[in-house]
C-alpha cells in the first residue's frame, strides 16, 4: 500500500459528511481549504440520498456518491438490527467510491454517512481521519473512532468520550474562507460589507436585522417564536426579521405571517447560503447552539441568543 502522490496524480480526497449541516458546511470548509492550498487536488463527498448534502454539497460544486446507510438511530426500533447489514453493504459501495476517485486519504465529518466511507477506507487500505465537531462525539465518530488512529476534535472534552481520545489534535471548527475573512476586516470595510450584505437581503435603511436561524432544517419553536414576534411588532419601523425556516417549513411559516400581519416586517427563506452578508448585516442572531454554528459567531463576533436544542445526542448543544 502506498499513499505518496506522483507528479501524474493530483491529491485525491473523499470526504464523508452528511444528515445536517453541522456535519456538511465544516466539509465543505475542509474541501475549500485543501483546494486552496493544493488548487489542482480532487475533493469529493460520500452521503446519503436522504439528507440536506442532495442539495447543499452540489450547490457548492462538489461531486457527491451516495451510500444505501440509515442513521444510528435507537429509535429505529427493530429496524436497528438491520445496522450492522446496512454498514457493510454501505461500506463495500463507499470502497467502490474511494478506488474510482484514486484517493489518497478519506476524512470523515460526523454524521451517519461518515462512518461508511471510513470502513471503506479501512477495506480499501488507505488512511482515514475523523473530525469530531460536538463536545459530545455522534455515535458514528465513535464507531469510526475505532477504526482510525488519526483522530481531530473540536473541544478538549470530546476527546474522552472517543476510542483512542487521547491521541486526538485539537483543531477547533473548520469554517469557510468567506467567514474567516470577515472576521478580518477591519472596522472600515466591515461597515463598507455591512451596507452591501443590507442591501442584498432587502434589509431598509434605519431597521435593525434580527436573524432567526433554526439550523440547517430549521426548528419550529425557533420559527414559531419569530413569526409570534413579527406579529406583535408589525407596525413597527425600526426592526427587520429574517427567518429562515427550512424547506419543508417554509409555505406554512409565509402563511403565518401573512395571517398575522408580520411580513411587513419579517421575510422567510427556506436557506441562509451567504452567511458571510448575514453576519455582516445581522443586529442579533436567535439560533440553535451547534457547534458549527457557534464557531462562525464567535470567528465573527456578531450578537446572539443561543437556544440549545434539548434532544440532541448527549444533550451537547
Amino acid at each position: 500500500m502506498t499513499t505518496r502522490r506522483t507528479s501524474l496524480r493530483p491529491l485525491s480526497v473523499v470526504i464523508g459528511a452528511g444528515g445536517t449541516g453541522g456535519h456538511i458546511y465544516p466539509g465543505l470548509a475542509l474541501a475549500e481549504a485543501l483546494r486552496a492550498a493544493v488548487p489542482d487536488a480532487v475533493v469529493s463527498f460520500v452521503g446519503t440520498e436522504r439528507g440536506l448534502e442532495t442539495e447543499l454539497i452540489p450547490r457548492a460544486g462538489y461531486r457527491l456518491h451516495t451510500v444505501d446507510m440509515i442513521p444510528f438511530d435507537p429509535s429505529l426500533g427493530a429496524k436497528r438490527y438491520l445496522l450492522p447489514a446496512a454498514l457493510l453493504r454501505s461500506a463495500g459501495q463507499a470502497r467502490s467510491v474511494i478506488r474510482a476517485q484514486g484517493a489518497h486519504a478519506v476524512v470523515g465529518m460526523g454524521g451517519y454517512p461518515s462512518a461508511p466511507a471510513v470502513l471503506g477506507a479501512r477495506m480499501a487500505g488507505l488512511p482515514a481521519l475523523i473530525h469530531e465537531s460536538n463536545a459530545v462525539p455522534g455515535r458514528a465518530n465513535r464507531f469510526a473512532a475505532r477504526l482510525t488512529p488519526h483522530i481531530a476534535v473540536a473541544f478538549d472534552r470530546s476527546r474522552s468520550h472517543l476510542a483512542g481520545g487521547a491521541r486526538a489534535l485539537t483543531t477547533g471548527m473548520p469554517i469557510s474562507a468567506a467567514l474567516a475573512r470577515l472576521a478580518e476586516r477591519s472596522h472600515p470595510e466591515r461597515a463598507a460589507l455591512r451596507a452591501e450584505a443590507r442591501r442584498a437581503l432587502h434589509v431598509p435603511d434605519g431597521r435593525r436585522l434580527v436573524v432567526f436561524n433554526g439550523g440547517s432544517l430549521g426548528a419550529v419553536r425557533l420559527t414559531g417564536a419569530a413569526v409570534g414576534l413579527a406579529g406583535l411588532w408589525q407596525g413597527r419601523d425600526d426592526v427587520q426579521l429574517l427567518i429562515k425556516t427550512g424547506p419543508r417549513a417554509l409555505a406554512d411559516t409565509a402563511a403565518d405571517l401573512a395571517a398575522c400581519g408580520g411580513q411587513r416586517i419579517a421575510r422567510a427563506v427556506p436557506y441562509l447560503d451567504r452567511m458571510d452578508l448575514v453576519y455582516a448585516a445581522a443586529d442579533l442572531v436567535v439560533c440553535r447552539a451547534g457547534s458549527a454554528t457557534v464557531a462562525e459567531l464567535a470567528a465573527t463576533g456578531v450578537p446572539a441568543v443561543l437556544v440549545p436544542y434539548p434532544h440532541a445526542p448527549g444533550d451537547h448543544q
